[in-house]
């Protein structure tokens, strides 16, 4: 059985980091990392953006080269799944059987895109968006292509809708909520960018009810609403979100249920097991203390660096990094400070009119968020108003005038 001082779990942004870490800070231990898919670490925002769109060759959405990781004395195990941890014995083992132990574990590996469980659901021709195998088998297949159903209107099904637009398909949007972007941002937001999908041609349907997914000979020909009617489609997207990947933790006895429960240090339940990135359920104090899962890259970075310098014994504090977001839609750069969850009051800076505003969020007269379109200024001096929970003069917090950080407090 191959044996590491530190084994990581999953490949992606956290895992990737947690390794780069492990050797920045000068850790000469055995270092194993297991990844489920045949590619070294990428970036998986790009796969909804630049990626699909043929902006951006592969190669140049690798985390690292793909020879750093030999260089770094980083064994890699790709193509590999964990079906078992037993935490007693310190080792997991993989789907074909294979057995690695390990000193201390990193668990990183984030989620599975949630699928329907409607009818037709798992006909060829509707796809997620996680993988580079999902796209590169939609591109394929883009020239034989006409008609796109997205069902899901968060980024991702934004972000698909944006480029398969720009290609000229002919997309229709599905979103079950009575708003696109309901669960991350407020109501003004979320008219702005229904309003610019439309204006580009896309068919963006809010209140939307599907029934199944139509097929012919195990393809996807169509989605049938819950009023009868069908949609053509020669290509379905599902981004419903993702399902955290922790099925082998929760069995070995680890606390979770929407992920898997780690505390200020990342470390979960059981002994010398950490877990970070999308699957990590954590107290996050930008939402008074709530216990939430972050799919982002800067949790997956910050986390994954925590629980390397905690495995290495450093001086570190509990976790409280400031969490952000991004996303780019035909040539409009979204960029979000903070966590709105539970505000009572926004205030618009700018015209959406202009395409350049930020909305601001507050919660008992303190900001807690901004999202920022084609405002990057604002995106830049909102960051320490929201690590401050700053209570500012409204009349000069709505005036784009004045910049956010000569804005005077309340």
């Amino acid at each position: 059985m191959d044996h590491f001082d530190v084994l990581i779990v999953g490949a992606g942004h956290a895992g990737a980091q947690a390794a780069i870490m492990l050797r920045q800070l000068k850790f000469e231990g055995t270092i194993g990392m297991i990844g489920d898919e045949p590619e070294p670490p990428y970036e998986r925002p790009p796969l909804s953006k630049d990626y699909m769109a043929g902006e951006k060759e592969f190669e140049r959405i690798l985390i690292r080269p793909a020879a750093f990781w030999g260089e770094r004395a980083v064994t890699m195990q790709l193509g590999q799944r964990v079906a078992e941890v037993d935490a007693a014995a310190h080792k997991v083992i993989t789907t074909d059987g294979t057995e690695y132990g390990y000193g201390k574990l990193i668990w990183a590996a984030g989620g599975t895109p949630r699928i329907l469980t409607c009818a037709g659901a798992t006909a060829q021709g509707v796809h997620a968006i996680r993988r580079r195998s999902d796209v590169d088998a939609i591109m394929a297949r883009l020239s034989e292509i006409e008609n796109v159903v997205i069902i899901g209107g968060g980024y991702i099904g934004l972000e698909a809708a944006a480029v398969l637009s720009k290609l000229g398909k002919k997309v229709v949007l599905l979103e079950a909520l009575d708003r696109v972007l309901a669960r991350v941002a407020g109501p003004q937001l979320s008219a702005f960018y229904e309003a610019e999908h439309r204006a580009h041609g896309v068919d963006l349907r809010t209140g939307a009810k599907m029934d199944c997914i139509e097929e012919t000979d195990g393809r996807a020909t169509g989605v049938r609403m819950a009023d009868g009617s069908v949609l053509p489609a020669d290509l379905v997207i599902v981004g419903i979100g993702i399902v955290p990947e922790v099925g082998p933790l929760i069995a070995a006895g680890a606390s979770g249920g929407n992920g898997v429960d780690v505390d200020g240090f990342c470390r979960t339940s059981l002994p010398d097991i950490y877990a970070v990135g999308d699957c990590a359920a954590h107290s996050n104090k930008f939402v008074g203390g709530q216990t939430i899962r972050l799919e982002s890259v800067q949790n997956a970075n910050d986390q994954a660096k925590l629980a390397v310098q905690h495995i290495l014994g450093e001086q570190v504090t509990e976790y409280d990094a400031l969490p952000w977001f991004w996303s780019n839609q035909y040539d409009l750069k979204l960029q979000t400070v903070g966590l709105s969850t539970g505000h009572d009051q926004t205030i618009l800076r700018g015209d959406t009119a202009n395409r350049s505003f930020s909305v601001v969020y507050l919660k008992g007269g303190k900001l807690i968020a901004i999202d920022c379109v084609n405002a990057v200024k604002d995106y830049a001096q909102g960051r320490a108003h929201v690590v401050a929970g700053s209570k500012l003069d409204l009349a000069q917090l709505a005036d784009s005038a004045i910049p956010l950080k000569e804005v005077g407090l309340a």
